[in-house]
């Protein structure tokens, strides 16, 4: 099978890969990119483990193939962070309120929040509740995870900024 040059930027820095038309985006950023922060679970868009952030809005990597994010910019897990590895307010309030266990649906739910909280500075809880709905977890309950949610928003607003969507770090 023939493969399709994808250009994409990733959490800040270009890339420029061949990859197989059939190629699913999680594949791609694990194994092309070496971005293992992106987890496969059910591996049928129900779960939200393999949730990033596409142009800005959530996507599932389970669903979406690489060949689809060819002129887009993307964002993981990996993207949160500052590059000096300096947590943002989300991922300090998840510590902070034990908003893990696990740990394997965080990365998905960071990502779904972090749509949220760049989309709404004053969420409610219920709108916290609704926005990770598509989200899986099987350990905290939920409570720690809103909580956190609610902890970085109060925090942003007095800081008057938002979630960083994207750091930037070093070119490849």
């Amino acid at each position: 099978m023939d493969s399709i040059k994808v250009k994409t930027v990733v959490n800040g820095v270009a890339y420029e890969r061949q990859v197989e038309p059939r190629r699913m985006l999680g594949d791609f950023l694990r194994h092309d990119l070496n971005l293992t922060g992106t987890h496969y679970g059910c591996e049928h868009g129900v779960c939200g483990a393999c949730t990033v952030l596409l142009d800005g809005r959530t996507a599932r990597a389970c669903l979406t193939l690489a060949v689809q994010v060819d002129g887009h910019t993307l964002t993981t897990v990996e993207g949160l962070a500052a590059a000096d590895g300096t947590l943002n307010e989300l991922q300090n309030a998840f510590r902070e309120c034990h908003a893990l266990q696990c740990g394997f649906c965080t990365p998905g739910m960071l990502m779904t929040l972090t749509e949220l909280l760049n989309e709404t500075n004053d969420p409610s809880e219920a709108e916290i509740r609704e926005a990770i709905t598509g989200n899986l977890c099987r350990c905290t309950g939920y409570q720690p995870i809103v909580a956190a949610a609610l902890l970085a928003a109060k925090r942003l607003r007095h800081a008057g900024s938002g979630v960083p969507e994207t750091q930037s770090h070093s070119a490849e």
